[in-house]
C-alpha cells in the first residue's frame, strides 16, 4: 500500500512540474510596442473624426450639399474603422522575445 501511495504522489508531482504555467510579469501591462501602436491608432482616429466634421452652412435656412461629399461618406468612416482595428491589435499584440532577451520571471525565493 505504501509503495502505491508513493508512486501516485510521484506521478502527481511530475504532472504538476510538466504543466507550463503562464506567469504575468509584474509592472506595466503593455510593452513599448503596444503603446506606440495605441498612439498610432489614436492619431488615425483623430484624423478620421477631423475629416468627418464640417459641411454645415452659416445660415440655418440654407441647405449645404457639402455634407454628402466623398470625404465624409467614404474616406472618414474607413479611417475610423482602420483606427479601431489598430487599437484592438495594439491591445492584443504580444511582442516576441528576441534571441538575446530572456523570459522575465518573478523571483519567488524572496
Amino acid at each position: 500500500m505504501s509503495q502505491t501511495n508513493q508512486k501516485n504522489t510521484a506521478r502527481k508531482t511530475n504532472a504538476a512540474k510538466s504543466t507550463p504555467k503562464t506567469e504575468w510579469a509584474p509592472g506595466m501591462p503593455f510593452k513599448t510596442a503596444n503603446y506606440l501602436l495605441m498612439i498610432a491608432g489614436v492619431l488615425v482616429l483623430l484624423t478620421g473624426y477631423m475629416l468627418l466634421s464640417g459641411g454645415g452652412s452659416d445660415n440655418p435656412a440654407e441647405f449645404s450639399d457639402a455634407i454628402f461629399n466623398a470625404r465624409r461618406l467614404k474616406v472618414a468612416p474607413v479611417l475610423l474603422v482602420i483606427g479601431f482595428i489598430i487599437e484592438l491589435f495594439a491591445i492584443m499584440y504580444r511582442p516576441c522575445k528576441g534571441k538575446g532577451q530572456q523570459e522575465e520571471t518573478p523571483d519567488t525565493n524572496a
